[in-house]
């Protein structure tokens, strides 16, 4: 016998209350148990690390992982060098790490969308010169990850999926899913949706993602905010993760890393070429096909666009990049300093074992291109 709707839907409340209290204490730590995949070598970074002691930063827990690594090896880099620095990174949110960089609350922000905008012209009076740009130092694949018994191999395409995130789907036997699951026995049992209840840049990806792949299903448009109208909402990454390992016939959009450390199952994408399953490689040809929105330049703004379009057999079509927003011009000669050396550091021995991370290292053109702007940083 079917469960209750509103039993579900009370029950699941419960359940995220209680995680994403769990998940608020662990972003509340920043970086200071840092957690890195293998130790990095750090001989190759080119700093003199004699900058601001002290950098901070704020916005995408999509990128949390990451940062932990990148700045374990900027610690270890500059105490080779007989200097004492730190990074306080606050995983707190995309749209609250902007605000926060905008305020000149934090050195820099990190934001699974780019700063744009009314926004941007107010980071560009916070930087004085005027200059803001957009650093994709993180790729990473977003995982459908779910919590279903008995079904470990799931393949949803993007106009079912669109239709689970918007309520039309409701049911896990439903015809549409069947027909992506022939195989599969699948239960007679509510989908529960849980989503960001933060603003958040993974939901920005994740919505344009579905505009762009399932557009006649897919009406409601994208944004930091969840528009989907339906499910329950946790607080970053590692809220909706937790909140998925704990709920029974749940399902959530959240980066690899996060799903890999709450052991959750992640489903198979079919965008029009077969099912892929999401691996560093699938995530990675997706990656080497993004191009700038503006080449050139700086600013390193990516158009994702025929990403989340693609058919290739051997692409995995959702993935996000996460950028560390920056004053190219703009802050006293200490800090800016600082932010090039440690930028540098991520861009380079920072990327070692990204993988094993859930991550997807930066592709070689990708990073020369990052290298030449973070060289460029300069102070007022």
């Amino acid at each position: 016998m079917p469960i209750p709707r509103t039993s579900v839907t009370t029950r699941l409340a419960a359940v995220i209350g209680g995680v994403t209290a769990g998940a608020m204490l662990l972003a509340a730590c920043g970086s200071d148990d840092n957690q890195v995949s293998s130790p990095v070598d750090v001989g190759a970074a080119d700093i003199d690390c004699t900058g601001a002691a002290e950098l901070s930063g704020a916005g995408s827990s999509a990128q949390k992982n990451a940062m932990d690594q990148f700045t374990a090896a900027y610690i270890a880099a500059c105490a080779a060098q007989g200097e004492d620095v730190r990074v306080a990174y606050t995983a707190s949110g995309s749209g609250d790490g902007r605000t926060q960089f905008v305020a000149g609350q934090v050195d820099f922000a990190g934001s699974d969308s780019p700063i744009e905008g009314d926004q941007l012209v107010e980071a560009q009076q916070r930087c004085e010169a005027g200059e803001v740009w957009n650093l994709p130092l993180v790729f990473g694949p977003v995982a459908l990850a779910y919590n279903l018994d008995g079904v470990d191999d799931l393949v949803l395409d993007a106009a079912t999926t669109a239709r689970i995130f918007d309520g039309s789907v409701e049911r896990w036997n439903d015809p549409a899913i069947a027909a992506l699951n022939p195989d599969a026995e699948l239960p007679d049992t509510e989908i529960a949706v849980i989503h960001r209840s933060d603003s958040s840049g993974t939901t920005d990806n994740f919505q344009q993602y579905l505009s762009v792949a399932a557009p006649q299903v897919w009406d409601r448009g994208a944004g930091s905010d969840f528009v989907g109208g339906v499910g329950n909402g946790a607080k970053g990454s590692a809220g909706v993760a937790q909140a998925v390992g704990a709920a029974p016939g749940s399902i959530t959009y959240v980066e690899q890393s996060f799903a890999d450390q709450a052991g959750l199952a992640i489903a198979r994408i079919d965008n029009g070429s077969g099912p892929v399953e999401l691996t560093s490689q699938t995530a990675g040809a997706a990656i080497a096909a993004a191009e700038f929105a503006a080449p050139g330049g700086q600013d390193l703004t990516l158009d994702l666009t025929s990403i989340y379009g693609t058919d290739a057999a051997d692409a995995y079509p959702l993935v996000l990049a996460t950028y560390e927003v920056v004053c190219g011009a703009g802050y006293d000669a200490d800090t800016a300093a600082a932010v090039t050396d440690f930028l540098t550091v991520a861009a380079g021995p920072g990327q070692q074992g990204l993988a094993e991370l859930g991550y997807v290292p930066l592709p070689e053109p990708m990073r020369d291109a990052l290298t030449a702007s973070i060289d460029a940083i300069s102070a007022r």
